[in-house]
């Protein structure tokens, strides 16, 4: 019971990825852009974190949280360049 979930879950997040490479893709603009890619970084996040669960290995966990931190960095980082912050 517990594999049929875990497969359903990824695969609701591979579909989530999908979607979101699509508006990265096709985004009109820079933010709808940098939305996206934040999406993926989420999803894929949550992804290593379902691999963990599955796996029984909580260094996995360790590297989703450095992943998370990096991606928050980055959007950050994203946020201020399309602002015209310094």
């Amino acid at each position: 019971m517990a594999e049929m979930i875990l497969r359903a879950a990824l695969t609701l997040s591979l579909a989530g990825v999908i979607l979101a490479a699509v508006r990265l893709v096709r985004g009109p603009s820079a933010a709808d852009r940098a939305v996206a890619l934040d999406t993926m970084t989420l999803i894929s996040v949550s992804t290593i974190a379902m691999i963990a669960l599955n796996a029984g290995r909580l260094i996995y966990l360790d590297a989703a949280v450095v992943y998370a931190v990096l991606s928050f960095v980055g959007v950050v980082a994203v946020a201020r360049h399309l602002e015209g912050g310094s």
